[in-house]
């Protein structure tokens, strides 16, 4: 790992936001959130009846992304964890996101799992972080 890597970093995404722990995954670490731009105050010339009629909101998506991908680009490994809802599963979106625009991040990628995000804590999901390093760093 050069001098410039750091090690182990958590992503656990959400269609709204990402939060990411590059600074360990000891108990009380706290993350940098990174927020999707709200698309209603990105566009605010656009009528509230308009947006909620199909009004495309994926256009943003990618500077999204690009800011998780800037701030987990000096990591070394990385883990994905994401709220498994279907269609807006967005740890997916990320994954296949990297793949096509940054192969040398999806390569970083040693592990995902899904789990409800709304629910846990901080806390509580670096338990499960912690839990699964402990399960799978044989395997790292």
């Amino acid at each position: 790992m050069s001098e410039s890597e750091i090690g182990l970093v958590v992503v656990a995404i959400m269609r709204d936001e990402a939060r990411l722990w590059t600074t360990g995954v000891g108990p009380g670490a706290k993350p940098e959130t990174i927020r999707r731009p709200n698309e209603i105050l990105r566009h605010h010339h656009v009528r509230e009846a308009q947006h909620h009629l199909g009004h495309d909101t994926d256009h943003d998506l990618p500077d999204f992304y690009e800011s998780i991908t800037a701030a987990v680009g000096p990591a070394a490994e990385i883990l994905l964890i994401g709220h498994g809802k279907g269609k807006a599963n967005e740890m997916l979106r990320l994954t296949q996101y990297w793949e096509r625009k940054h192969p040398d991040v999806a390569e970083k990628v040693v592990g995902a799992m899904d789990s409800d995000l709304e629910a846990l804590t901080e806390n509580q999901i670096l338990a499960l972080v912690r839990d699964w390093f402990e399960e799978y760093r044989e395997y790292l």
